[in-house]
């Protein structure tokens, strides 16, 4: 018996599929691109079989080796029944030791030719972070800025379909970067599972071609942007979105309008800007939720905090802020010009 073994290079192209067996705790914080969740344990036999090794690690490996073998046999007759002789999957699991092995071992029995990841997901998040300061330095990069509801995400987006390459930050954290930006459609990411999509968007791009990205913050919700990525960025050429107040209040109206439905919601979110705008500007903001003033209440957000502040940090943060390109006009009505890029 001879098992392969696959060291992290990226080059997985040539394997038909990459399992993880991993308990489904684990694969939801972190995994490889692409892998499929088969595991050995689940989550609670995983826990019981730590429990039992404190007592005794005989006891504890007697007990696992037959929970292993059980799930082993119901993957084989259910997800892997239909595969080839010639099928070609890389297995891994926390370092490359016993639930890996425990599977690629019964597969290579039966005939087929598993390989398995040297070190495991360990070895593969060390290769992330690590390749993730390479990547941040190999590419130039634009920034795309402009104040709250200028639509930078929306400019960044037709970028991206027009065959610019972009980096949505945003969109892979599953959030808009403010104290409003949490999506209705769920939370976000893990921080590990952030990590592995940023790089594995970077490793996808030509160097050789600029890449645009949404001015952000080092923490996007509660995420950190890689610190070598938010350096690169810091220093880059930047776009500024300039539309009028009233094509933000128009625009934010219709991108934010999951707020207005749940008033209370929204108003405890305000409500942790009263250190920064005092209790006057708080009560203002609540009589505009009681009265459903949907569009006085935006204006004022936007003109006593959100643009103060966004501007202050532009000029603190991004050195090439003051010498940016300009565009006017806002991208939901298509009148910004993307050949001026």
């Amino acid at each position: 018996m001879h098992l392969e073994i696959e060291t992290v290079t990226e080059q997985w192209d040539r394997f038909d599929t990459i399992i993880d067996v991993r308990s489904p705790g684990e694969w939801a914080v972190d995994h490889l691109p692409g892998a499929i969740n088969v595991p050995v344990l689940s989550d609670m036999e995983r826990d019981d079989i730590g429990r039992r090794y404190a007592a005794s690690a005989f006891e504890a490996k007697k007990k696992g080796a037959a929970l292993v073998a059980r799930n082993i046999a119901n993957a084989l007759e259910t997800q892997f029944d239909a595969m080839p002789r010639e099928w070609r999957p890389l297995i891994y699991c926390w370092r490359g030791g016993n639930r890996s092995q425990a599977m690629a071992t019964v597969m290579e029995r039966i005939g087929w030719r598993p390989t398995l990841l040297s070190g495991g997901y360990v070895a593969f998040r060390r290769h992330v972070v690590s390749a993730l300061e390479r990547l941040a330095s190999s590419f130039q990069f634009t920034v795309i800025c402009g104040v709250t509801g200028a639509g930078k995400s929306l400019f960044l987006r037709t970028l991206g379909q027009q065959g610019h390459q972009i980096l949505d930050l945003e969109a892979l954290a599953n959030h808009r970067g403010s104290l409003l930006g949490s999506e209705p459609t769920g939370g976000q990411p893990s921080q590990k599972a952030f990590d592995t999509a940023v790089w594995n968007i970077l490793r996808r791009l030509d160097p050789a071609r600029q890449v645009f990205v949404e001015s952000e913050s080092k923490k996007i919700g509660a995420l950190q942007v890689p610190s070598s990525l938010i350096m690169r960025m810091r220093t880059s050429p930047c776009i500024e979105l300039n539309p009028s107040l009233e094509e933000r209040v128009r625009y934010l109206l219709q991108d934010y309008s999951h707020f207005f439905n749940n008033p209370d919601t929204l108003i405890s979110q305000l409500e942790r800007l009263r250190p920064l705008v005092g209790g006057d500007r708080i009560n203002e903001w609540r009589g505009y939720i009681e009265r459903h003033d949907w569009s006085s209440l935006v204006t004022s957000l936007l003109v006593h905090h959100y643009d103060p502040t966004y501007r202050r940090s532009m000029r603190n943060n991004f050195s090439r802020y003051d010498s940016a390109q300009v565009v006017s006009g806002h991208p939901m009505d298509r009148s910004v010009d993307l050949a001026a890029v």
